[in-house]
């Protein structure tokens, strides 16, 4: 099994194959499995306490670390504790291996420098990520060390890291065979770092992009962005970034020093983000929300807002042709930095708004802010509205048994537009259907707001078309 699955990689394009013999459920047969090889290999045995499965003894697997070496292998995997007991032999490269599996240590510096008196070919530093900052410790080593080092962390809050250290100067990063056989936490696919972020690609002039949220493992904005920059040859690449509300400001600060050049952002960030760089357009300050960072020509951050402009078109695209917003009755649910977004372009075209929130005294806020009505989550069945616009997460995948409105609550000739994109299909756009209503889906605002956001970052346009067909597809390929 190992010998055929190092070969289906091979022909998938791998270049350098990692051979975890800890997994295996025998002793195996070293010399065997490296035979005939089709790329070269690094061979690995790790124990339990580093996160590996290995239960034999630790004579036996320092018997074939050795064997690995004296038949050749390209590279061996040797943890600090082990490998100066472990001498250089033959042609085979040393890969002197730090793990910590329950944060970053503060001395990590000092870990790579005792691990650079070992005679490492290769310096490999592995720690958990507790903040974005974490990466950023880490990333540094690599960016500055005089022996070639891989390093990046583990983790939900980690999983950037194993792509950005490519363009720090990481020889190589890690990858699970397929996304059901994650060998450490937070661990791309082989297919994820090859087709969605186009791994070795990456260089020293690779422009730094991604998307700041929390949570954001389920965002899609990583396949659109970085699908348009190879389609058009742009050298960037862009990458998802779990932030929590308490790490803000430091994270943006410690990002903006790894030269990242634009940021989308999502929730719950919209209005931090504006607080902590109010540079910006007029009309972005009104919304008190921004869902774009980026560098200005003085290279200093600029907010912008691109949710505005892409939920009016949306709204539009179920008005007959022709027709305007004006005088048009809309009930806006959820009162966040989109729904401000979203309530302040249908006021400004001349809608009569109403907004309606699951907590009360901010939506009550936020119909102040915008000069409307306010009517309280349990009376929103009881709103006469030509338009339902759903601003909250209610309905989001996993949860695509729930509504926020039900079904005997809509209208026939109702325009109703959910601004949920996972699923396209919300149960609301469902019903709404169903009852004869106009629809349209989150999948159209998403769209414009990222093409938008591209055109921020790159300069370049982005067709519609091209996104729209990549994000059904990325929808479809994370429910199977």
């Amino acid at each position: 099994m190992v010998i055929a699955e190092h070969h289906a990689l091979a022909e998938r394009g791998a270049k350098l194959v990692e051979l975890r013999i800890d997994w295996l459920s025998r002793e195996p047969d070293v010399p065997r499995l490296l035979k005939d090889r089709p790329t070269p290999v690094v061979l690995t045995c790790r124990r339990v306490q580093d996160g590996g499965r290995w239960r034999g003894s630790e004579e036996v697997r320092l018997r074939l670390l050795r064997t690995a070496i004296v038949s050749g292998v390209d590279y061996v995997d040797l943890e600090d504790d082990i490998a100066n007991s472990i001498p250089r032999y033959g042609k085979t490269k040393r890969i002197i291996s730090h793990h910590d599996f329950n944060g970053t240590p503060d001395h990590i510096e000092e870990i790579w420098a005792e691990i650079a008196e070992m005679k490492p070919d290769i310096i490999k530093l592995v720690t958990l990520a507790n903040s974005p900052s974490d990466c950023v410790r880490v990333l540094r080593l690599v960016e500055n060390a005089r022996i070639p080092t891989i390093a990046f962390c583990m983790g939900e809050f980690g999983v950037w890291s194993r792509v950005v250290c490519a363009k720090l100067g990481a020889p190589f990063t890690y990858a699970a065979f397929s996304p059901d056989r994650e060998v450490a936490p937070g661990q791309l696919s082989f297919q994820e770092m090859k087709d969605v972020y186009h791994y070795e690609s990456i260089n020293a002039d690779t422009q730094l992009f991604g998307v700041i949220g929390d949570p954001i493992g389920h965002s899609l904005s990583p396949l659109l962005h970085n699908r348009l920059m190879q389609s058009i040859g742009f050298n960037g690449v862009y990458v998802p970034i779990r932030v929590a509300r308490d790490q803000l400001s430091r994270t943006l600060n410690d990002l903006g020093s790894l030269d990242f050049r634009g940021l989308s952002v999502t929730i719950p960030h919209k209005e931090a983000v504006l607080a902590k760089f109010p540079r910006c357009e007029e009309f972005v300050r009104q919304i008190g929300a921004a869902n774009t960072l980026f560098r200005g020509t003085d290279n200093t951050w600029q907010s912008y807002n691109t949710d505005y402009q892409a939920a009016l078109d949306s709204v539009k695209l179920g008005l007959p042709s022709g027709d305007t917003l004006e005088g048009k009755r809309v009930l806006l649910l959820g009162a966040g930095g989109a729904a401000r977004a979203i309530g302040m372009g249908i006021a400004r075209a001349g809608g009569v708004l109403v907004v309606c929130g699951r907590t009360s005294a901010r939506a009550k806020a936020l119909a102040e802010e915008l000069h409307c009505r306010h009517v309280t989550w349990e009376n929103r069945g009881s709103e006469f509205a030509d338009i339902l616009i759903n601003c909250t997460p209610v309905g989001m995948y996993p949860n695509m048994d729930e509504t926020p409105f039900h079904e005997n609550w809509l209208r026939d000739g109702m325009i109703v537009f959910d601004t949920i994109y996972t699923p396209e299909n919300t149960l609301l756009i469902k019903h709404a259907k169903t009852r004869g209503c106009a629809t349209v889906s989150g999948v159209e605002m998403f769209i414009r707001q990222a093409a938008a956001q591209f055109e921020r970052f790159t300069g370049k346009s982005a067709p519609l078309d091209t996104l729209r067909e990549t994000l059904r597809l990325g929808i479809s390929a994370a429910r199977r």
